[in-house]
């Protein structure tokens, strides 16, 4: 067939187009403020997010991961892409290294009906081609214009009525959406743009996934592309969802008028920070990607790479069908008693944004596990060596009736019959098992990180060195006979350090897979904070910026694992070979894998532990509680005979004697 005079021919790339023949269309000033409120948006989604895009061209990075509940617990409304964790490669299918594979990377994207390929014609090419799925205000008024290029775009208003129940509106959008795909309508946008004092917005990803899944089962899918142009698309993770559950393309006119209003009263330019911000877009879609391997937004599209945390099962039948769920939680009337109140305070009287609380504690926002009366209870207990205090901080960490916060919180230990203490394991046992988290020399200072390793030597416990190397002179014992060294020495993807003498000053060498403040992505030391010394003990330049790709270059399989874990047992025969892994779907059995290949230990590390620099899409939205990801893997290499070889470890915001007691109750031998 002459594909190539087909192409030419029949594909349409948008942005050679002339064009738009009308102005876009903005939200008034006087009504954006009602409309995000409606929506849900918060102080810290636009003055965190939404402008450090718009203005540095990237998404903001923050650390020391994240102690606010999990949405299913949280007491305030929550965005619907709040339920969904991002899932990440480890070790098999690994997650491809974005910055240095920007080649074979695409958010390539394309619009218009997909033909039967066993009947092929040129027609199969008559599609509108677009660069990224992220639609600007010029660009999304191209696409409406696109019926003079010979398509058919129709209008899906996903908006409710007071007097609709949300469930009912989501069943009668999706038979709109079937009517008209089968009167020849081949672009589909899906918008709540009419959202006013007598209409209330349905949650775009819910509405997506309605549709979406209406049409699968109606075996008209094909037919229709679908655009989302909603208010309630904010961050990257939102585009990653709507992407994730089918759309071909988003467009954010919410956030677009509200940048057009800052660009006036702050006097920028308009185009600029709205480049800048779809910019910022497209580099956390090509890292969420990557994450699972994957290089283009068309094998994302419409795959659902997520896990659902408190989703009950109507909501994942009707709007997520197959995503994995297993936990259930809030159901379509808890989504609609959110909607009515966000509505309800939009158009009242005086009503304001809430600050959300939830990357910075305010007092009456968010709740967090770590907040000014925890710091300031742990650090004088300790600092005092006072157990009443520790005991009042451990209170208001293990007390669910105040925080529910993690799933640990749901759960109650079954009352038995108390032994006396004196038949119990001994204090200096159990603390042989503690190991402290792996922070890099160069992310904490010199003093902190050997003080670490002081401690743990002096109780027998270890304390992990991270990716960031180890500088020789902590090797040497001190003069009153403290000893710096961590007896953990990490191997991570950028091989940071990592020497023969290195490795042999250790008892246990640790392979990390993944991390939990950003799995699938690799470590970043910006180049300010690599002086003389790092730069040494890394063995690079000073001045340069340090990044770890996120796979092991010579990492592809279970087998290529097998052989480092080999090789490292060969550098050190005297050292444990631990394998650290993060909590998600399916860990179970790449713990299962990791054993046969001879590592000693396996660490599963929670996602909401990590001390690393990250973008706060990933801190938030990527792996699991660490209480899932435990417990499976601990099945899982009972239920293949496994167990026994093994050492089991878990880490993550482990705070309290009681978060320890779960963890070992669940399979955890040691504890980060």
């Amino acid at each position: 067939k002459p594909y190539d005079k087909w192409v030419n021919q029949h594909r349409i790339k948008l942005r050679n187009l002339p064009g738009p023949f009308q102005e876009p269309k903005f939200v008034p000033s006087d009504h954006i403020e009602k409309l995000k409120i409606a929506n849900g948006y918060t102080v810290e989604d636009v003055e965190k997010i939404v402008y450090p895009m718009a203005l540095d061209g990237k998404e903001p990075i923050g650390s020391m991961g994240l102690e606010v509940p999990l949405a299913g617990l949280s007491k305030f409304p929550q965005h619907p892409a709040n339920y969904l964790k991002q899932i990440f490669a480890q070790v098999s299918n690994p997650p491809i290294d974005p910055i240095r594979e920007r080649l074979v990377m695409s958010l390539f994207t394309r619009l218009g009906e997909g033909k039967n390929i066993l009947a092929e014609d040129s027609m199969h090419c008559h599609q509108v081609h677009i660069t990224r799925p992220v639609l600007r205000p010029s660009t999304f008024q191209k696409v409406l214009e696109l019926d003079k290029q010979g398509f058919t775009h129709k209008v899906v208003q996903t908006v409710f009525a007071k007097d609709e129940k949300l469930e009912t509106a989501l069943d009668r959008i999706s038979l709109e959406a079937e009517e008209l795909v089968r009167s020849g309508a081949n672009i589909l946008i899906l918008s709540d743009r009419i959202t006013s004092e007598d209409k209330l917005p349905i949650p775009s990803l819910l509405a997506l996934g309605a549709i979406q899944h209406h049409l699968i089962n109606k075996k008209l899918r094909a037919s229709t592309s679908l655009v989302v142009h909603a208010a309630d698309v904010i961050e990257v993770h939102h585009f990653a969802t709507l992407i994730g559950y089918g759309a071909s393309a988003v467009m954010p006119y919410l956030v677009f008028s509200d940048l057009k209003k800052l660009a006036e009263e702050k006097d920028l330019e308009f185009e600029k920070i709205s480049n800048n911000y779809v910019e910022a877009v497209g580099k956390g879609l090509l890292k969420i990607m990557s994450k699972m391997g994957i290089s283009t937004l068309q094998s994302y599209q419409a795959a659902q790479i997520f896990e659902a945390v408190g989703l009950s099962s109507e909501v994942i039948d009707k709007c997520f069908t197959g995503t994995t769920s297993r936990i259930e939680g809030n159901t379509f009337a808890h989504f609609e008693e959110d909607i009515r109140d966000n509505h309800e305070r939009a158009f009242g009287q005086g009503a304001r944004l809430k600050h959300g609380g939830v990357y910075s504690w305010r007092r009456g926002q968010e709740q967090h596990l770590i907040d000014p009366e925890t710091i300031h209870l742990l650090q004088k207990a300790t600092s005092l060596n006072d157990y009443v205090l520790y005991k009042k901080y451990a209170a208001r960490l293990n007390n669910p009736k105040d925080k529910l916060v993690n799933l640990r919180h749901l759960l109650e230990f079954k009352k038995g019959k108390p032994i006396p203490l004196k038949d119990v394991e001994p204090v200096e046992k159990i603390l042989k098992r503690f190991a402290t988290g792996a922070m890099s020399f160069g992310s904490i200072s010199f003093e902190a990180h050997t003080t670490l390793a002081i401690a743990m030597n002096r109780i027998g416990g270890k304390s992990n060195s991270g990716e960031g190397g180890e500088d020789e002179i902590r090797y040497k014992p001190l003069e009153n006979g403290d000893r710096q060294v961590s007896r953990i020495k990490q191997v991570a993807s950028g091989r940071f350090g990592v020497t023969s003498h290195y490795l042999n000053n250790a008892d246990e060498i640790q392979i990390k897979i993944a991390q939990g403040a950003k799995p699938g992505e690799g470590g970043q030391l910006p180049g300010h904070k690599v002086d003389k010394w790092i730069a040494k003990v890394r063995m690079s330049t000073p001045g340069v910026d340090l990044i770890s790709p996120p796979p092991h270059h010579d990492i592809y399989s279970i087998e290529d694992l097998s052989q480092l874990i080999f090789d490292l047992k060969n550098a050190n025969p005297n050292a444990r070979v631990n394998v650290k892994l993060v909590s998600e779907t399916g860990v179970g059995t790449i713990a299962a894998g990791v054993a046969k290949g001879f590592a000693d230990a396996i660490l599963v590390s929670g996602a909401d532990g990590g001390t690393g620099a990250s973008p706060l899409s990933s801190i938030r939205h990527a792996g699991l509680p660490w209480e899932m990801g435990l417990s499976e893997a601990q099945q899982t290499l009972v239920m293949n005979r496994l167990r026994s070889r093994v050492v089991l470890q878990s880490d993550g915001k482990m705070m309290t004697g009681r978060d320890i007691a779960v963890a070992t109750l669940l399979g955890a031998e040691e504890w980060g």
